[in-house]
């Protein structure tokens, strides 16, 4: 695996880890209020751009961040748009 491919891999792994410690406090706490709704639609559509721009160059390292943090982003929406 080439060098440039395992950086991009780290990248993606550490943004969408970052993530997670929100997506547990959301779901475990049901508080989403100090959430920006703008911020997180804006989120959710630059990570669908993303993904779509992975599969097109077929990044696997794209593909794959890209979908987790997609998966784990519109969790935290769909908790805002029912709770608050």
């Amino acid at each position: 695996m080439a060098w440039v491919e395992i950086l991009g891999l780290a990248a993606g792994a550490l943004t969408t880890l970052a993530f997670v410690p929100q997506v547990i406090r959301a779901h475990r706490s049901r508080a989403t209020r100090d959430l920006s709704l703008p911020m997180l639609v804006l989120f959710n559509a630059g990570i669908g751009l993303w993904l779509a721009y992975g599969l097109l160059i077929g990044s696997g390292g794209l593909i794959l961040a890209n979908a987790v943090t997609g998966v784990l982003s519109l969790y935290i929406l769909s908790l805002k748009l029912r709770f608050g």
